[in-house]
């Protein structure tokens, strides 16, 4: 019985692993190759793409910055890139990162890297919008240097929860308290986009230090990107469901996407206790005591 039991577990296990698999193929929507999945925004003479188109660069210089997007819109999944950040004093520089509607009203989830001096730690800033509501700002250092090498940086949204990772550790979690009267997205499309700009009228130090662009051109670099979401096609009823293809939305136990796992949540704790330098939640001079609703609610 014993032996029994234990092939069934290993078959089960495979069952799982295999299906998980499959899942993820079939709504996987990227090719990998930057050319086809993405267009040029702003000034494609400071856009460089590898001849694989596997490989993108964003350039900023006193004559202008840039950026890209998906060519689709998408309503809940998830997405991954790996970007190697602008190196040495980038003290003034902004490179987002980020789903955007594009409404008046609109949704958006930001990654944004404030550039800095040499030798001083990159600030991760990230936002959320959410009916064209925003104000919900909160900024960490990175644990390693962020010019050294490619990092993958993830958003998960669903139904349930928004996810911020870096490396595939959660950064910030947003929950769906919609029922609750806070603002959450959950019905505009989004498309992907990144850009590189100078920001530096409040970006380093609140805008104490500016550009120096004698240290430029200044490149940002991205590849090995993942989208796997639900393409708009006009219907939000088909990208709400939980079924197969739509995976982050399904509730499956273990493999839930409805909230952190005990291993998420204690990586989760570990950023939020070492590495937070900004709570929006936690500022209440800025919201004169009165903060948003979602901060007295929890997170998972």
């Amino acid at each position: 019985m014993k032996n029994f039991h234990t092939t069934l577990l290993i078959f089960f296990t495979g069952f799982v692993s295999s299906s998980l698999f499959q899942v993820s193929v079939a709504s996987i929507v990227s090719t990998g190759d930057f050319n086809k999945d993405f267009f040029v925004i702003w000034s494609p003479t400071h856009v460089n793409t590898s001849s694989d188109g596997h490989t993108r660069s964003l350039i900023l210089d006193q004559e202008s910055g840039s950026g890209f997007a998906s060519n689709q819109m998408f309503l809940f999944g998830q997405i991954d890139m790996q970007i190697k950040l602008v190196p040495a004093d980038s003290a003034g520089t902004v490179l987002a990162y980020y789903l955007t509607s594009d409404q008046p009203n609109r949704d958006e989830i930001d990654f944004e890297f404030l550039g800095n001096v040499s030798g001083q730690p990159y600030i991760l800033q990230t936002n959320i919008f959410a009916d064209g509501t925003d104000n919900r700002e909160e900024r960490i250092y990175l644990w390693f240097d962020p010019t050294k090498d490619f990092h993958s940086y993830s958003v998960l949204w669903n139904m349930h929860q928004i996810v911020l990772m870096v490396d595939m550790i959660p950064i910030r979690v947003y929950r769906n308290h919609a029922d609750k009267g806070v603002a959450f997205p959950r019905w505009q499309p989004m498309s992907l986009k990144a850009t590189l700009w100078n920001g530096d009228s409040w970006a380093t130090r609140g805008g104490q230090d500016k550009i120096d662009w004698t240290k430029g051109p200044f490149i940002a670099s991205f590849r090995n990107y993942k989208i796997d979401a639900c393409v708009w096609k006009g219907n939000p009823r088909f990208c709400r469901a939980a079924s197969p293809t739509n995976w982050w939305n399904l509730s499956w136990n273990q493999y839930s996407s409805s909230t952190l796992t005990s291993t998420q949540r204690r990586w989760f704790k570990w950023v939020r206790k070492y590495h937070m330098i900004y709570d929006y939640c936690q500022d209440n001079e800025r919201f004169q005591n009165n903060l948003p609703r979602e901060c007295s609610l929890p997170k998972y």
